[in-house]
Formats: structure tokens, sequence, C-alpha cells
């Protein structure tokens, strides 16, 4: 039986956030959005697609820069609102070049760059 996006809960502008984990070590590497498009696209190229809300368009991870993300293993929570991709992610996930969009740290006192 094929997967059917329907079953998914999508926020008010139809998009499902989608959290990107390296396969092998585990660390969080970004978040992004997804739409029921998008995430079909991954499933079936395995090459992860996000929709980019700002241009209004399907972002295939790498395109571009080359930092591409294949896709491992994908889950769906407990809610059905909210995506965990297990992926094979070659260079940078971030858009800044770090390998983490996660790369602050943040407590009582203040902000922290945990890459320095």
């Amino acid at each position: 039986m094929a997967f059917d996006p329907t079953t998914l809960k999508y926020n008010e502008a139809g998009l499902i956030p989608a959290i990107a984990q390296d396969a092998e070590t585990g660390d969080i590497l970004m978040m992004a959005w997804m739409n029921p498009e998008s995430l079909m696209r991954t499933l079936e190229t395995g090459q992860v697609t996000y929709w980019s809300r700002s241009r209004q368009e399907f972002w295939a991870k790498g395109a571009t820069s080359g930092h591409v993300q294949t896709l491992v293993e994908m889950r769906v929570d407990c809610d059905r609102d909210c995506l965990l991709m297990q992926v094979t992610q070659v260079g940078a996930a971030c858009h800044t070049g770090r390998r983490s969009c996660f790369y602050t740290g943040v407590s009582a006192a203040g902000e922290t760059d945990l890459t320095t």
C-alpha cells in the first residue's frame, strides 16, 4: 500500500516541519518545511526536497551548493504533524556553511557560538 501524504497534519499554509538528522551520527542538522508534493518527491527520488517559503518553490537540498541530503529513512511523529528524516549529508547542511543550523547555545546568561 502506497503512502498517502494527506494523512499528515499540515499547518494553515499546507506545510509540515521536517527535521533532518544525520543518519550516522544522530546530529540534528536542520529544520525546513515540506508540503505533500515535496514529501512525495523526496520519497520517490531519495533526494531531500523542501518547500521554500521565501521563494515559493521546491528546493532540492544541494541543487546549487552541492551539499546534498540523501534520504535514509523518514519517520512521522505520534501527532502526525512533524517529520524526522534521517539523511546522509554531503558538506554543510546550514546556509552559513556550518555542518548544522543548530550552532547557537542558549542559556539564562545569553547565547554562545558552539562552533568556536
